[in-house]
C-alpha cells in the first residue's frame, strides 16, 4: 500500500515539474517575441527601469531650490536674533560687573535681584535657542516631505507614457554602484520637473 503511494506520489511530482517547465518556456519565449531594442546597447525595452541621479536633480532643481532658499532665510532670521539677544546679555553682564566692582549697587539684595535678573534672560535665551533651532529642524523635515511628495505625485505623471516598472534614487554611488547611462533619465526629468514648476505655487 505504502509503495503505490510513493508511485502515485511520483508521478504527480513529475507531472508537477513537466507543467512546470512548460509554462516557464511559454512565458519566456512570449517575453522574448514581444522584446525589441532600439540599439545594440538600448536595453530599457527589456529592463523597463530607470534611476535619478538626486544629486544633479536637487543641485539643478528650481522647487528645491526655493525651498532651500526660504530654509536659509529663516536660518538667517533665527540666528540674527540670537545674535541681538546674546549681545544685551552680555552688555548687562558687563554692566553688572562695572556696577558690583564698583560698589555703586545701594544694598547687597539690589545686587543679588539684578544677578538674578541677567541668570533668568540668560535661561530664557538659551530656551529661545533650543526652541528655534527645533523650529528650523521641523521646517526643514516638512519641506523635504513636501518636495519628495512634490516629486513622486510628477514621476506618476511622467511615468504615464514611459511605463518603468522602477526608477531609482541614486545619490552618488550610494544605491547604483554600476549602470549603463541609458537608464539615467535625470536630465529628462530635471526638464520636465522645472517646466512644471511654477515660482508662485511656492
Amino acid at each position: 500500500m505504502k509503495n503505490i503511494n510513493y508511485v502515485i506520489n511520483g508521478v504527480l511530482a513529475v507531472a508537477v515539474i513537466i507543467l512546470f517547465v512548460l509554462q516557464f518556456s511559454g512565458k519566456r519565449e512570449a517575453g522574448v517575441a514581444k522584446t525589441t531594442f532600439t540599439s545594440e546597447e538600448d536595453s530599457t525595452g527589456f529592463l523597463p527601469v530607470a534611476y535619478v541621479n538626486m544629486d544633479s536633480l536637487l543641485l539643478n532643481y528650481n522647487y528645491y531650490k526655493d525651498l532651500s532658499e526660504i530654509i536659509l532665510r529663516k536660518q538667517e532670521n533665527s540666528l540674527a536674533v540670537i545674535n541681538q539677544k546674546t549681545s544685551e546679555l552680555q552688555k548687562d553682564a558687563q554692566e553688572f560687573e562695572r556696577k558690583y566692582n564698583n560698589n555703586a549697587f545701594l544694598t547687597r539684595q539690589r545686587a543679588e535681584e539684578e544677578q538674578r535678573r541677567i541668570m533668568t534672560k540668560q535661561q530664557e535665551l538659551e530656551e529661545l535657542r533650543n526652541r528655534l533651532s527645533q523650529e528650523l529642524v521641523s521646517e526643514e523635515q516638512r519641506m523635504t516631505e513636501q518636495l519628495r511628495d512634490s516629486l513622486v505625485a510628477q514621476l506618476k505623471v511622467y511615468n504615464r507614457d514611459r511605463k518603468y516598472q522602477m526608477i531609482f534614487s541614486n545619490t552618488a554611488t550610494d544605491n547604483i554602484l554600476l549602470a549603463n547611462d541609458v537608464y539615467n533619465i535625470t536630465e529628462e526629468i530635471l526638464v520636465y520637473l522645472n517646466k512644471n514648476y511654477s515660482p508662485s505655487g511656492k
